[in-house]
């Protein structure tokens, strides 16, 4: 997911890759780096959506090095959008592209399967999303400050993660300002439990040969 506050963006994901019912990977980072100014958010394929980004960086980079300067967001989304929808029987990716720049400030993009691109104030995406969608319709305010915005992103997607199978693992977080970015992490042992769910257990130890 990705919210928009006065003043910058804040992106955040899961970490749990999953391949049917098994969990490939617990530790994805899911909000992947365009430009210093600008992230994207994946789901969907894995592959598709690394091939994509991998893409859309390149892209960006030659135009960045035309401009001298810092990318526009909306350019990074347009990209990323125009491979998305040219490729939509053949790809399997959602996305969220945001961040900052000099000319519109903050801003969020949307490309949802199929291609569409939308800005957006907010927008979630993903397995877990259709679990929490209401409650972020209901939480949501325009007038976050960067703190506020920051918790509603941790627990909307601790939330997804208490409900929805193939979201899990920890909470990255990516906040972006005209300042530069800032990552932070949430463990999995840290979250708010969800009703009714289980504390999470301990891994366990590998076996001494």
């Amino acid at each position: 997911m990705a919210v928009m506050y006065n003043g910058g963006v804040v992106m955040g994901a899961d970490s749990r890759t999953s391949t049917g019912n098994y969990v490939a990977n617990r530790v994805t980072d899911k909000i992947t780096s365009l430009a210093d100014n600008i992230h994207i958010c994946r789901s969907g394929s894995a592959a598709d959506t690394q091939a994509l980004s991998d893409h859309v960086r390149t892209m960006l980079h030659q135009h960045s090095i035309q401009l001298k300067g810092m990318p526009q967001v909306k350019t990074a989304a347009n990209l990323a959008m125009q491979i998305a929808y040219n490729n939509k029987n053949m790809l399997q990716a959602g996305l969220i592209v945001a961040g900052w720049d000099e000319t519109d400030g903050p801003s969020v993009w949307s490309i949802p399967l199929g291609g569409s691109l939308l800005k957006v104030p907010f927008t979630i995406g993903g397995s877990g999303s259709a679990y929490i969608l209401g409650w972020c319709d209901q939480a949501y305010r325009p007038d976050f400050t960067r703190e506020e915005c920051e918790a509603f992103v941790v627990k909307a997607v601790s939330l997804a993660m208490a409900r929805d199978g193939s979201s899990g693992g920890m909470i990255r977080t990516l906040t972006i300002t005209d300042q530069g970015t800032t990552r932070n992490l949430v463990r999995g042992t840290d979250l708010p439990l969800g009703y009714d769910e289980f504390h999470p257990q301990a891994a366990p130890v590998a076996m001494q040969a």
